[in-house]
């Protein structure tokens, strides 16, 4: 079974991500998805939405550095309500 996060945001932090192993899906609100392999990164802007994050492998896995850039106390993920649209930015 592949591993999927829920859609989701990290509020005002800044996010960099960086593929240690396997190849991972991800598509942020507004921009097609894309494929990252190992060895391959991507950065959120604060408010980002993180609408889909996959391991492509049914059977391999993936692995993730992930670094955040935020105020001490933030909450670094905030899944969006079930069922409900997610909010939107002024």
């Amino acid at each position: 079974m592949r591993a999927r996060a829920a859609p989701h945001r990290h509020g005002d932090a800044f996010v960099y991500a960086y593929v240690l192993e396997g190849t991972v899906r991800s598509r942020l609100g507004g921009e097609p998805a894309r494929t990252y392999r190992q060895g391959e990164n991507w950065v959120e802007q604060p408010g980002a939405h993180h609408v889909l994050t996959e391991n492509t492998s049914p059977t391999r896995p993936a692995k993730l550095l992930v670094v955040f850039i935020s105020d001490t106390g933030d909450r670094l993920k905030v899944d969006d309500p079930t069922g409900a649209p997610p909010p939107r930015r002024s």
